[in-house]
């Protein structure tokens, strides 16, 4: 039950990482706390951070490519779309190694990618406004980087909110 185990606990940190508001500033810090974590880890990523009417802010570190530029986007897309975090999307899927949504569906793939690390910007009051993405690590890692720098930004307990290991 690992998968239903993941998805309660994205639920939960989806419950709880919530702004009450939420700025430029806000993304300049987050950003900046995700590129140091990269920077001290040495992790090749991409993170950005959207607003659903424009972009806040952009990183890269070594060992990225153009195609990480291209998930962030897709996987901000996933989080407008269907309103929870990209991994959660991937979590209640079957499992599926093209990366596709169902064809049910009918979103173009090339907007649209099931693959964990792009959370939601959720407002008091205002709902989902946007997304925080990271893309260069397996998924659930890119998940982890971005709840990790979101619940530390908030003041919430990282350790309670964050992903068993794997085993």
């Amino acid at each position: 039950m690992a998968t239903a185990d993941d998805i309660a606990k994205v639920l939960e940190q989806e419950r709880a990482l919530v702004f009450d508001t939420f700025d430029d500033d806000a993304a300049f810090a987050i950003g900046s706390a995700i590129r140091e974590r990269a920077i001290s880890d040495k992790l090749g990523i991409v993170c950005s951070i959207v607003l659903w009417d424009r972009p806040l802010f952009y990183m890269t570190r070594p060992g990225t490519t153009a195609d990480n530029a291209d998930w962030v986007r897709r996987k901000a897309n996933v989080v407008k779309r269907f309103q929870k975090s990209s991994y959660r999307m991937v979590l209640e899927q079957l499992p599926r190694e093209d990366r596709l949504l169902p064809e049910a569906r009918a979103l173009p793939p090339e907007d649209y990618v099931l693959a964990g690390g792009g959370f939601p910007i959720r407002v008091n009051g205002a709902g989902i406004i946007g997304a925080v993405v990271v893309s260069g690590l397996p998924e659930r890692q890119d998940h982890a980087v971005v709840v990790a720098a979101i619940a530390g930004y908030l003041g919430r307990d990282t350790a309670a909110l964050a992903l068993a290991l794997e085993p």
